[in-house]
Formats: C-alpha cells, sequence, structure tokens
C-alpha cells in the first residue's frame, strides 16, 4: 500500500485540478444528500471525527475510502496542529487498501478547492477584493484556491486583535501582483470575497456592512454551537450549503437561525443545484450578498484522494 504524504498530495494535485475534480463529480450525478454523516467521538482531550465515504473518481473508477481525523483544542500551545488524521482510500470492488494519503493535507486542499468551486459560479468574473479571517492552513489554502478562479489583487487579512493581523500578514508569502495587508473586520465593507476560516465561536463580522455583490465563505466549524456569520448575513444571503442534510446537522452559522423560525432550510441551495445550473441561471438571485456554508463532507475528500492518487500513480508511469 502506498503512502502519499504531505508534499505529495499538493505535488499531484494543482489547485485548478482539485476545483475541477469537484464541479465534474457533481456534474457527474454525485447526491451529496446520500452521504454517511459524519461520526464525532468525544474524548477526555478533544474529538474523533470518521468519515466514510464510496463513490467514483471523476475519471470513472470506483473507490471506497475513510478518512480519521482529531480534532486536540489545546494541541497549538504545545506546538503541535489542532487538526490531525490519515485517510485510507480502497479499491470499491474488492475493498483492497490501495493508499495511506496525509489527512491534513487532503482536508486542507479539498476545504479549500469545494469553497473556490462554490466561489467560481458566485462571485463576479472581476472579484479582486478578499478578506480573509485568520491565518491558519486554511487561510492560505483559501488564498491558493481563490487566486485559481478570480484575479486577486489585495487581501486583507483579519486576526482576533490589530497585532495578531500583523503578525498573520507576515506568514503570507509575496505574491505577484497580490497586495496583502492588515486590517479590521469593517473591511468587508469594500470586499468582493470574504473568507472566514477560523476557530471562532461567535460572528466575526457585522452582516448590514456587506455589499451587495459579496460572496461569503464559512469554513471554520462544524458544530451546532459555533458560528462565523450574524443573522443579518444569514438572513439576507442566498445561502449555498454542500447538502441540506449535513447543513441542518452541523451548521451551527445556520441553525441557530433556522431553530429561532428566522431560516427556512427549504430555501438552502445544494451545492450540487447551483453547479448543475446554467451560467447565469436563476439559481442565484441578483442584487444580495452569496453565503456558502461548509462543514466538510466525505464525499469531498474521497473525490479528491481517488484523483490525487490517479495523479500520483500517473506520475510513477511517467517515470
Amino acid at each position: 500500500m502506498k503512502f502519499i504524504d504531505a508534499a505529495s498530495v499538493a505535488a499531484a494535485l494543482p489547485m485548478r485540478t482539485a476545483i475541477r475534480a469537484l464541479q465534474q463529480a457533481l456534474r457527474d450525478g454525485l447526491d451529496p444528500e446520500a452521504d454517511p454523516p459524519r461520526t464525532v467521538v468525544p474524548v477526555d482531550h478533544g474529538q474523533l471525527l470518521l468519515m466514510p465515504a464510496e463513490g467514483h473518481s471523476p475519471r470513472g473508477r470506483g473507490y471506497a475510502g475513510v478518512k480519521m481525523a482529531t480534532v486536540a483544542p489545546d494541541n497549538p500551545a504545545r506546538g503541535l496542529p489542532r487538526i490531525q488524521g490519515q485517510y485510507l482510500l480502497l479499491d470499491a470492488e474488492t475493498l483492497t487498501p490501495l493508499a495511506l494519503l496525509d489527512g491534513v493535507a487532503l482536508t486542507n486542499l479539498r476545504t479549500a478547492a469545494v469553497s473556490a468551486a462554490a466561489a467560481d459560479r458566485l462571485a463576479p468574473p472581476d472579484a479582486s477584493r478578499l478578506v480573509l479571517f485568520g491565518g491558519g492552513p486554511q487561510a492560505h489554502s483559501h488564498l491558493a484556491a481563490l487566486r485559481a478562479i478570480r484575479p486577486l489583487t489585495e487581501v486583507t487579512v483579519v486576526g482576533r486583535t490589530p497585532e495578531r493581523a500583523r503578525h498573520l500578514v507576515e506568514g503570507f508569502p509575496e505574491t505577484a501582483g497580490v497586495r496583502v495587508v492588515a486590517g479590521e473586520p469593517d473591511a468587508v465593507a469594500d470586499a468582493d470575497l470574504i473568507a472566514c476560516c477560523t476557530t471562532a465561536r461567535t460572528p466575526l463580522f457585522d452582516g448590514t456592512l456587506l455589499p451587495p455583490h459579496a460572496t461569503v465563505l464559512a469554513v471554520g466549524s462544524h458544530e451546532p454551537g459555533a458560528r462565523e456569520v450574524d443573522d443579518h448575513t444569514v438572513r439576507h444571503a442566498t445561502v449555498v450549503v454542500e447538502s441540506r442534510a449535513a447543513a441542518t446537522r452541523e451548521a451551527g452559522d445556520l441553525i441557530q437561525v433556522i431553530d429561532r423560525g428566522l431560516l427556512d432550510p427549504a430555501q438552502l441551495l445544494p451545492l450540487a443545484h447551483l453547479i448543475r445550473s446554467p451560467p447565469g441561471g436563476p439559481a442565484v438571485a441578483p442584487g444580495r450578498p452569496r453565503l456558502f456554508k461548509s462543514v466538510g463532507m466525505a464525499w469531498e475528500d474521497l473525490v479528491i484522494a481517488g484523483t490525487v492518487h490517479e495523479a500520483a500513480a500517473a506520475g510513477e508511469d511517467d517515470r
């Protein structure tokens, strides 16, 4: 069985290819609503997450797989990652193990690629100003993913404090044509894209400031009690989700609004419907912000893991 480490995951699958693979899987008929629910097992110092799935890669090969991830909130203070894990990829017909992939690299890649797959259908073609909440691996991955689909020229990084924001800016590599600066939450008033990549449990910005053309990507939580965006954002945006079942089970940003009777779950737009609708179609109402709320799903891991495996195998054949 092959082990595909973090560097090999990144080398095998460029971000633009990962985005296209997820979009193609949905166009080919993959049904996120059929995805098995994530299993969350509380342990003394965090959580164990199990995410199994079965399906096909965009090339048509059948796979099964499972990701086992851990969430340890105290780890950053120890100099260790908050999230760790591995992904086991299997042949669908024989259930023979094919590869073990670095779970963190896979998660960082697929989460940002899913966000970009949605933003590619939601954000204006000339979107150039990004406000980025957070400075961890997901923030870096989202910057790379959004640069792959839109002509970004200015990125405003927002941290918990102005000092934290300035420190985070230092961690982003210099990129030709992109100016990265530290900013405050009210920078969303001038943004085309807003990416929320934090561990926050309360809203990060005032939704009344959002321009009507803005696209918000909220990816930082998968717990009913945590949220990154406020009621106004949810109630006044076109809300896109990976699946209605997963969103109403895990997306605190939405659940807390639904539970108060302020949002009808039937109004949630499934990502598959968005991707399959024709460009310029009626899926997204004009003149209002767009919110993509992601919790992370097993089908995404499987599509990316299968595509990485095939790309890595093709690279070995070329040698």
